[in-house]
């Protein structure tokens, strides 16, 4: 624990353990150092006064990036339960000396190719999985002592000899080992990491090496200056290496010729979500909300996390009363005293709440997992913290605009016409296209209309380093969206990529961008002739045309190369479609769908919702577009989905008399058409789903179409039959169940065969009683299965039945 008989006191800790931060702050109580030495970047030094802050609440964490490539990034996480914040807070407090002596982020930065890097215990400051596949297999003390003593399980292991000390003890049990002596701990840990490193060597940790010998250059240099007064808080795996006697001119030689990077520094919020998480920017923390309970609960832990837990669950609409926490108090001691632990940990109140106020069931305990046992904390950070301009502005926005950042995801549902929504949607879109993404659109309100946004809404401490990224493009939003904006205009290879960034130019209410992206955009659709990327990019434009409307922008050079790229549309259409194979007919489809609902929302002298053919001067976008799917409807060498879905189109908009669509239809299902094209034609015409819920109720509603559908199935061949089978139960299968059933009682039923039927049948266009000529069909289908070729009709239905 000490160089020697006498020097610095070292506190070999475990990153975020709450026992650790509670051994941390006794030992430095009894010690009374002059200077805290703490593991961490040396950078970050000029940021710890403001841990004094009474605006600084924890989770928090120290962001090291390099100022050339902001995404090279790391922090180091530190709860309110870690032992580094809490020797940061007493050396503020007890007016020692404090400084972070681990190697300094401008060199882990430039020697780490990405994010991710770990210390030696594997809960430093980003996670461990990059280091493990550059270095291969890491040994785990934690784990290696765990099974030392018997334990399959590392956490219970620590919790055990650690996390629980001076928590208080079982019911009716003795008080925790070592309460009395607050270095005794510290000294156990010692000898058994220096056991394992003696073992183990660095543990296939290789860049421990070169951080333990600046650490050691550290600590002489302090020991100059303090003496040995001075306390030493770092992963209880480098202890026994700082204790290692070596000269300094060895440890210079480890830091010789390290790269180097300019590196930025500054204090972020972070989240106890993000502490749980194993990879990435985590800490690997998997129960933060509870190792934050144990360090701050005063007394008797296991009755409050169990009184916590009641509060939940009735908050949730469960009857909790009482006596289950008296009783799930009991049980949770009882299990700990069966499995020889010294307090009941989080294993056991599981067990016990599942037992006692879940009725065996996990379902709740999912709840109790989220907001209890990690918990949804979101620290802060003051406002005199280093930020990049980019950041500041943002923080500012959050402020004016009241969205205040939260860890918890929360709907947002915004009207458009009102100032403040306004603007916050233009602040979330910029950010969108700047890549924060802190919100993210989501189905609500908004339906279809275009006065309503509804957005989904989660800060992640990642997104600092991404508005950092972002600082590149300017100091404000506005002016690095509108930078970002006209750079992937620019850049932009795809003709819909260009048309995308003019709607979200759009969206984002980026005016002094748009002239640069309506360069490019005219450029590439002047370039541009294949009709299926027409189609991609028509409409985007024809959304953009609308939110300008609502959005009060000057949309008038957008709409006119929209109109240009539909009238493109129109003309290579029928072309395109031709030859298609199986594929390219359903992808086409889509295509068509997207076209027809863009021209609905194009400016034009006819309107593409009416049945009025008028206005057939050259910018009669609508009219063109009806022409164009009349000359697929009746191509031949077109795929019967196609000109399926054409007649579909022109009959919706009142284009095509029912008339003409049953005669296409029965064009497309005579019996010198193959049963796999009739069967996409039906597909084409009547197929539901998301861009046409409406063709079940088509059937419905409509007695000759359902009568040739009805049909031609009977009519089918038994050896084609199984080949369009699979395609007809996709388009069937997409309608609604109600509509599915309809259908079925029509089709038993069967069709009216004369007028008077129709009007005093139960459905419009179907008898009300069995059709006798259509059942007697059946019967040598019967006879065949029966073998019963000469019985007569009526044994033979009694037979049958």
């Amino acid at each position: 624990m000490t160089d020697g008989a006498t020097g610095p006191l070292l506190l070999g800790v475990r990153h975020h353990g709450p026992g650790s931060a509670r051994a941390v702050r006794a030992a430095l109580d009894a010690a009374a150092p002059a200077a805290v030495l703490i593991e961490g970047p040396p950078e970050g030094d000029a940021l710890l006064p403001l841990a004094a802050d009474e605006r600084m609440r924890p989770p928090v964490a120290l962001l090291a990036h390099a100022v050339d490539d902001p995404g090279r990034a790391s922090f180091w996480p530190m709860a309110e339960f870690s032992p580094e914040w809490v020797a940061v807070r007493w050396a503020l407090d007890h007016g020692a000396a404090v400084r972070f002596i681990d190697l300094p982020a401008t060199h882990t930065l430039a020697m780490a190719g990405d994010p991710t890097w770990t210390d030696g215990e594997g809960e430093g400051a980003d996670g461990g999985e990059a280091d493990e596949r550059r270095h291969g297999l890491r040994v785990d003390p934690i784990a290696v002592l765990a099974g030392t003593a018997g334990y399959d399980d590392p956490e219970r292991w620590w919790e055990d000899v650690v996390e629980h000390r001076g928590t208080g003890a079982a019911p009716n049990g003795p008080p925790a080992t070592g309460a009395h002596d607050p270095l005794a701990v510290f000294a156990q840990l010692a000898d058994a990491m220096a056991a394992l490193r003696e073992t183990y060597g660095h543990g296939g940790h290789e860049r421990d090496l070169v951080r333990e010998a600046h650490m050691r250059l550290q600590i002489r240099a302090a020991r100059k200056t303090h003496g040995d007064g001075i306390a030493v808080v770092c992963g209880a795996w480098h202890v026994p290496a700082l204790t290692t006697r070596t000269t300094v001119t060895a440890d210079r030689a480890l830091l010789k010729g390290l790269p180097r990077v300019k590196t930025g520094i500054t204090w972020v919020p972070w989240t106890h979500r993000r502490l749980a998480r194993h990879s990435g920017y985590g800490a690997g923390i998997d129960s933060p909300g509870w190792y934050g309970h144990l360090f701050g609960a005063p007394d008797r832990p296991v009755e409050r996390w169990l009184t916590k837990v009641a509060g939940l669950l009735r908050d949730e609409g469960r009857i909790v009363s009482s006596a289950h926490v008296i009783e799930a108090v009991r049980l949770a001691g009882t299990l700990a005293a069966m499995r020889g632990r010294p307090l009941a940990g989080l294993t056991e109140t599981i067990d016990a709440v599942r037992a006692v106020m879940c009725d065996g069931s996990d379902v709740p305990l999912d709840l109790i997992r989220d907001r209890l046992i990690i918990g949804d904390a979101l620290g802060e950070v003051p406002d005199t913290a280093p930020a990049v301009p980019l950041q500041r502005d943002l923080t500012r926005l959050q402020r004016t605009l009241r969205l205040k950042p939260e860890a918890m995801e929360r709907d947002l549902d915004l009207d458009l016409r009102k100032e403040t929504d306004a603007a916050r949607s233009l602040l979330l879109h910029r950010l969108r296209l700047l890549g924060v993404g802190w919100g993210e659109p989501a189905a609500g309100r908004a339906g279809t209309g275009t006065f309503r946004e509804s957005w989904r809404l989660r800060w992640e401490p990642e997104l600092h380093v991404r508005v950092a990224e972002a600082g590149v493009w300017g100091t404000t939003v506005l002016a690095a969206a509108t930078a970002r904006a006209e750079s992937d205009a620019t850049s932009a290879t795809a003709l819909a990529d260009v048309t995308s960034l003019a709607e979200r130019c759009l969206l984002a209410g980026l005016s002094d961008a748009l002239p640069v992206v309506m360069r490019a955009l005219a450029d590439r659709a002047a370039l541009d002739a294949d009709v299926g990327h027409l189609a991609q990019a028509l409409p985007a434009l024809a959304r953009s045309l609308r939110y300008g409307d609502v959005r009060s922008t000057d949309t008038a050079a957008l709409g006119g190369v929209a109109t240009g790229l539909a009238l493109r549309i129109c003309v290579g259409l029928p072309p395109a479609c031709t030859g298609l194979d199986a594929d390219g007919a359903a992808e086409m489809r889509g295509h068509l769908d997207a076209v027809h609902s863009a021209i609905r929302l194009l400016p034009g002298p006819a309107d593409a919702g009416t049945a009025d053919a008028a206005g057939s001067g050259p910018q009669d976008v609508a009219g063109r577009w009806a022409d164009a799917l009349g000359r697929l409807a009746g191509r031949d060498t077109v795929p019967g989905v196609l000109r399926g879905r054409a007649a579909r189109l022109l009959l919706d908009d009142g284009r095509l008399a029912e008339d003409e669509a049953a005669r296409l239809m029965g064009l497309a299902l005579s019996p010198g058409t193959p049963p796999a094209e009739a069967a996409a034609w039906i597909e084409g015409f009547v197929g539901g789903g998301g861009a046409d819920p409406g063709g079940g109720m088509l059937l419905v509603h409509d007695e000759r179409l359902l009568g040739l559908v009805d049909a031609w199935l009977t009519g089918v061949p038994a050896e084609a039959f199984t080949d369009v089978l699979p395609l007809l139960r996709r388009t069937f299968s997409a309608y609604e169940p109600g509509v599915r059933r309809t259908l079925g009682e029509l089709v038993r039923r069967g069709p009216a065969v004369d007028g008077p039927a129709r009007a005093e049948a139960a459905v419009p266009g179907f008898a009300a009683e069995l059709d006798a000529s259509r059942a007697d069909a059946v019967l040598p289908l019967l006879r065949l299965l029966l073998g019963t070729e000469d019985t007569d009709d009526d044994e033979l239905l009694g037979a049958g039945t």
